[in-house]
Parts: C-alpha cells; structure tokens; sequence
C-alpha cells in the first residue's frame, strides 16, 4: 500500500486517500472552528465555520493533484480539442475531474466574499486560478498543459457557483405594506 509519507503526498493515490481518509478531520475541523466563533461572538459562526473548511478542505487535495510532477511536458493550446478527444474516447472521468478542481471554489466563494458574488466574477477567479496552475505545470512541473483544462476548471466552479446562488443572490428590498384608504 502506502508505506512512506512521499507515498502519500506525492502520489495521486495518496492524495485522494488521504483526502477521504482526512474527511473526519475536516469535519471536527469546522465543529471547533464553529464553537470559537460562536464563543467569540461572531456572527454567523456555524456557516462561516461550513464555508471556510469546505472552501479549504474541498479545493487544496486537487490543486495539490494538479501539483504533482510529470515526466513529459506538452502544451496544448487549441481549444475544445483535447475535449474532443476525450469525448471519443470516452473518458468522462478526465472530464468531470477537471469540472471539479474549483467547484468548491465556486460554490463557497460566494458565500464566503463579498466580491466572488457573481458567476461571472466566479468564472474569472477559477480561470486564473487555473491558468496559473497550467502555467507551473508546463514550466516547471513538466505536465501536459491545456487550454481546455483551464475552460473545464473554470466553467466547473462557475457551475457550481450557481448551485449556491440561492443563498448569496442579491434580495430583493423589503417594501412597506401600501393599502388604499377609503376616505
């Protein structure tokens, strides 16, 4: 199995594993999170605490991922043509992992700042996330970098940005009950 820490950090099996194995952690994690925020009076101390971790605990196992070294460097820079090749050959796996590196970006950022409150300012935070990411891939990680993954990272979290829209959408102003008076 896993016998050495380099085992674990170092590999994509070791990664997701202990990405799964950390979910307790990540959990108690927000628990005692919540209750300091809650002893310090904070407001909303429970979903800021759900916010936080899951942004950090959803988002840091795959960039670590993407952050692994390679052997070969490529670069590929036409668009949607990597997408295509994996739709023919079927491998929707490349596909839905690339749609999930930022979705928890997506998804808690809004709820958490103020200025991610839009998808399309969502779209453009994972697209320069991942643009940064496929940059350090092909220079220095020497990985396969795509112009797709970054389109694939990026419509991921701004997909799932409106998965929570409902709870960072701007409400409508409360207005006064207005009744007509005989007189």
């Amino acid at each position: 199995m896993l016998n050495t820490w380099q085992e674990w950090v170092g590999t994509e099996t070791g990664v997701v594993l202990g990405a799964v194995l950390g979910l307790p952690a990540a959990v108690l994690v927000m628990l005692l999170l919540g209750l300091h925020r809650k002893l310090r009076e904070r407001p909303s101390p429970w979903r800021t605490a759900m916010v936080d971790v899951g942004l950090f605990y959803g988002t840091l196992p795959w960039v670590w991922l993407l952050l692994l070294p390679g052997s070969s460097a490529e670069l590929s820079l036409v668009p949607f043509a990597d997408i295509i090749d994996l739709v023919a050959h079927r491998d929707v796996g490349q596909i839905v992992g690339n749609l999930l590196v930022f979705a928890a970006l997506g998804f808690f950022g809004p709820l958490r700042f103020e200025a991610l409150r839009s998808v399309w300012r969502v779209l453009v935070v994972a697209g320069a996330c991942s643009t940064l990411i496929e940059i350090a891939q092909f220079t220095a990680l020497h990985r396969v970098s795509s112009v797709d993954d970054v389109l694939l990272n990026a419509v991921g979290a701004a997909m799932a940005s409106m998965l929570s829209w409902w709870w960072w959408r701007a409400k409508p102003a409360v207005v006064a009950d207005r009744r007509l008076v005989a007189v």
